[in-house]
């Protein structure tokens, strides 16, 4: 058939549907009062994502679109019944892409959950609605969304947590290195909670989660057995990993059972389908709306694995997402770090040039997006995404693209990068860019704002990543100094801050892992890092962590050091400024033979506690060009060097003990008035201004944390350390 052919056909076909045709492309329309039946016209719309994209399909049965095809997207409200499923059939190309896009003018919003009605009074405060498809076909939902606010389900305590007392386990499947199943016997330090779960009847056990917080992990668990003998809980899963037990450092919360109902804002939902509700103070039934989740996911794009064909060439914009759930499995869940393997609400496999710009994911229970295999050339930016079950963005699998590749060396000289399963599999140049990231964790604490895995030739750039219990941003999945596919990422202007809560240790605003060669940390305000106990850390270089750069980084107010790295080579570090940190400015853990790092051009301003700790002293640095200053005295110490022994090993020839002379520094103005100072030591002043989002000041004044929220993040509102570690 001739070209002249298909195009008379395919025409045919948009007249027949009754679809317009502009110079612009074509364009399908969606609104809350169509019908998937309908032909997609402005007159006859569409109501759902998958409709359109099932239109789409019929039109190209008639040969290829060389148009922008439109879907426009009405304002009001949608509700989904299913996430939008895209294949590598449902793309388009470069010039013509496919566009999900509102109306102009317009914000509609997609919803995956219902609404629950028929609330009463039970008194002035407790209300209760019934939920037949609770009762009669066994619908439990875990999270509850009440005026588009996350509600808390039923737990205890009402306010922080409580400690383990000690932890018992016994190994039933001893296969393999991590025991298949086990079981733990616990204590809390806490009577009052064995005395409310005495009172919970046995067919409800199952139902009573446990929550464990322990260093840099978060475990999940439901409860099995109750001992009224000896007030011990019984849970059961894979064993406990031997590095992160459940100990007495372990903090604890147990929800999801009716005798934990007692605090305003407050839910639980019976499997007899009777749903509680304590409203919070000025609510009422008539002006409170209840949503309940039903999807756990909103859009999966799926290209051909086989045959390597992607889906591509898909532009979404303006368009909200929100509500979804997490359903914890019979086994809880066991501890990973970063939340790596929790699902997305938007994910893609096989997929390139795929855009998300000024879109909104909120009130979710996993991460937002999940770029994941063998994505490339895909971009998020102006989205907001807030109130996460987990984080807001994944790059990379879990699994590195390929295997047995050997193990670091000096003389390793090729790069399985080349090879073709890296080619096939290998997820890069994905652009993260002016996004606001915030309210993470709520059901994954241990989750990250930015997680690359196995990545490479990124870019995470002018976000505002805040208010998560994590890790801000995270890059690289091995330990130690095996190959590792993160390369080349780029992580500069990012705005990190208000991280940890005292809630988890081990963690950085910006956390490394692994060989990265090529990777830039640059031009990044990181600051208030809280840990539960050690590690709350800046700039955080974890195991094997190798040639990174890291420079015109500002950190400050840290609990533990504005800089830490725990073994790595060839990293560099340099041209920051590091203020304010807590116990002490900077730390180096692991002593080996080779360079680990080198740190130069920085100024390290201190009000309190020591300047190095850990083995600073002793591990293989290259530090010199350095500027020093502690306000109480001009006799710094390198552990317990004096500076002029310091020099005399070699260390800091061209450092100096000096006040920089900031602007004003209580303000946190890093401003340098002392000008000599940076001719001295070479230090070149950078604009930390820059770092964040930028474009509208509504958009920026969207970004910051609110107030009431920055006033929690006080010692006073977190758990007490009981670890005796920094």
């Amino acid at each position: 058939m001739t070209r002249r052919s298909w195009s008379v056909i395919f025409y045919f076909l948009v007249i027949f549907f009754g679809l317009s045709v502009n110079a612009f492309g074509i364009n399908i329309y969606i609104s809350p009062s169509g019908k998937d039946s309908n032909k997609g016209s402005k007159q006859s719309p569409l109501l759902t994502l998958n409709g359109a994209r099932d239109r789409i399909r019929e039109l190209r049965k008639s040969g290829p679109i060389k148009e922008t095809i439109y879907v426009i997207i009405e304002n009001g409200v949608y509700y989904m019944s299913r996430p939008l499923e895209l294949s590598s059939e449902d793309g388009g190309s470069a010039a013509a892409p496919v566009v999900y896009k509102a109306a102009d003018g317009a914000s509609p919003v997609f919803y995956g959950g219902i609404e629950i009605r028929g609330f009463t009074k039970v008194n002035d405060q407790l209300w209760k609605a019934f939920v037949p498809q609770t009762a009669n076909f066994g619908w439990y939902f875990e999270q509850l969304f009440v005026n588009d606010k996350r509600a808390q389900r039923a737990v205890s305590p009402d306010t922080g947590f409580y400690y383990l007392k000690s932890a018992d386990e016994t190994i039933l499947d001893k296969r393999g290195a991590n025991a298949g199943f086990a079981v733990q016997q616990v204590w809390l330090d806490s009577v009052d909670a064995a005395k409310e779960l005495s009172l919970v009847e046995t067919k409800e056990w199952n139902d009573v989660i446990f929550h464990f917080y322990h260093k840099w992990d978060y475990t999940r668990k439901r409860l099995q057995f109750y001992n009224p003998e000896n007030s011990s809980f019984y849970v059961e899963g894979k064993s406990m990993k031997p590095w992160n037990r459940l100990d007495s450092h372990t903090l604890v919360a147990i929800e999801n059972y009716r005798q934990a109902l007692d605090h305003p804002g407050e839910w639980f939902l019976s499997r007899s389908g009777e749903l509680f509700y304590i409203p919070l103070p000025g609510e009422t039934i008539e002006h409170t709306r209840f949503m309940a989740p039903v999807l756990d996911r909103f859009i999966v794009m799926q290209g051909n694995e086989q045959t390597g064909k992607q889906v591509e060439y898909i532009r979404f914009e303006n368009l909200r997402f929100k509500v979804s759930r997490y359903q914890t499995g019979a086994g809880g869940i066991e501890p990973m770090q970063a939340g790596a393997q929790v699902d997305a609400v938007i994910l893609a496999d096989f997929a390139s040039n795929i855009s998300f710009m000024n879109c909104e994911v909120g009130q979710i229970g996993t991460y937002a997006f999940w770029f994941r295999k063998s994505c490339s050339n895909c971009t998020v930016q102006h989205c907001l995404m807030q109130d996460l079950g987990a984080g807001g963005i994944k790059i990379g699998n879990v699994i590195s693209p390929q295997k047995g590749v050997p193990v670091y060396s000096d003389t390793l000289k090729t790069d399985p990068i080349d090879s073709i399963a890296f080619q096939k599999y290998l997820t890069r140049k994905i652009k993260i860019d002016n996004n606001i990231i915030r309210g993470g964790g709520k059901i994954f604490p241990c989750a990250v704002g930015v997680g690359i895995l196995n990545g490479s030739d990124n870019t995470v750039s002018h976000n505002e990543i805040s208010d998560l219990f994590y890790s801000g941003i995270s890059v690289g999945w091995v330990w130690g100094y095996s190959y590792s596919a993160a390369k080349r990422n780029t992580i500069s202007f990012n705005h990190i801050h208000h991280l940890g809560w005292g809630v988890l240790s081990d963690m950085g605003g910006i956390y490394t892992l692994g060989p990265s060669e090529g990777t830039v940390v640059s031009n990044n305000t990181v600051h208030d890092i809280y840990a539960y106990s050690y590690g709350g850390w800046g700039l955080y270089t974890d195991e094997g962590s190798s040639g990174i750069l890291m420079e015109n980084n500002l950190v400050y107010n840290c609990k533990s050091q504005g800089f830490h790295q725990h073994y790595g080579r060839n990293n560099i570090i340099r041209n920051n400024i590091f203020a304010f940190n807590g116990k002490s400015q900077l730390a180096a853990t692991r002593i080996e033979k080779h360079l680990s790092f080198s740190f130069t051009n920085n100024i390290i301003y201190f009000t309190k506690g020591e300047l190095t700790a850990g083995n600073w002293h002793k591990v293989n640095i290259l530090s010199d060009s350095n500027c020093y200053w502690d306000t109480r005295t001009p006799h710094i110490k390198f552990d317990t060097i004096s500076f002029d022994k310091w020099q005399n090993l070699g260390r800091d020839q061209h450092s100096v003990i000096t006040d920089p002379m900031f602007v004003a520094p209580e303000s946190y103005n890093f401003g340098i008035k002392n000008s000599a100072l940076c001719r001295t030591i070479g230090f070149k002043p950078f604009d930390y201004g820059q770092a964040g989002v930028y474009g509208s000041a509504e958009w920026k004044q969207k970004a910051a944390l609110q107030p009431g929220r920055m006033k929690q993040f006080s010692i006073e509102h977190f758990p007490e350390n009981r670890t005796g570690r920094d």
